[in-house]
């Protein structure tokens, strides 16, 4: 995520980031510059902000091209490189609606696609964009439980995204983190946790907190 990167992403948003988003934002960019994938946990009260800093990682990761062994970045659509993919999953279709008009409002005018998997779906509704997935023409994916038991399957997931991940089983986590490739992770939660219970009860997570302002 260099500079250029950082103030396309920015320019979406109708506000600035408090200091805490922008330090916040720069953990994250930081640690999708690495070569391991990221795990962190962002902690913030409700109304802190996490959700902009949630969206900014997606695009990041969705503006990043995928490259091969030889560094060389692989081929999309209209000879476009291949980008990847991000995905949000949140505890209940409503708050994962939300997240879809707040993406689609953010990204008008753009040529990113986002795609909204809930449970309630008509079954050849949730074919359509379940092959638009795994063709990678979707690069934002919103969705709830669906995304893990509607058999998704991300052929370049670069960013996982859990919301009030305390509302997710373990096995749920896993399972939407699995793919090709270990993508980077990154879950949310309004609960206060000190980061040595975090450490204990989550995994080795890197802590974030984003104080509400």
């Amino acid at each position: 995520v260099d500079a250029r990167l950082d103030a396309r992403i920015r320019a979406r948003f109708p506000f600035e980031f408090t200091p805490a988003q922008r330090r916040v934002c720069g953990e994250i960019a930081a640690d999708i510059g690495k070569t391991e994938p990221m795990s962190r946990l962002l902690q913030g009260d409700v109304g802190s902000g996490k959700t902009a800093v949630a969206i900014y990682a997606m695009l990041a990761a969705a503006a990043t091209p995928v490259c091969g062994a030889d560094g060389v970045a692989a081929a999309g659509g209209a000879g476009r490189p291949q980008r990847h993919q991000a995905a949000i999953m949140a505890p209940t279709e409503l708050l994962a609606r939300q997240h879809m008009a707040t993406l689609e409002r953010l990204l008008a005018g753009s040529e990113t696609e986002v795609q909204l998997l809930v449970g309630g779906q008509p079954a050849r509704q949730r074919e359509k964009i379940l092959e638009r997935i795994v063709a990678g023409r979707t690069s934002l994916v919103v969705g709830t439980q669906a995304l893990v038991f509607g058999a998704a399957t991300f052929p370049h997931l670069g960013l996982v995204v859990i919301d009030e991940q305390h509302r997710f089983g373990v096995l749920q986590r896993a399972t939407l983190q699995q793919g090709a490739a270990e993508p980077h992770t990154l879950v949310m939660t309004a609960t206060p946790i000190p980061r040595t219970i975090a450490h204990a009860v989550y995994g080795d997570l890197d802590v974030s907190v984003l104080a509400a302002q």
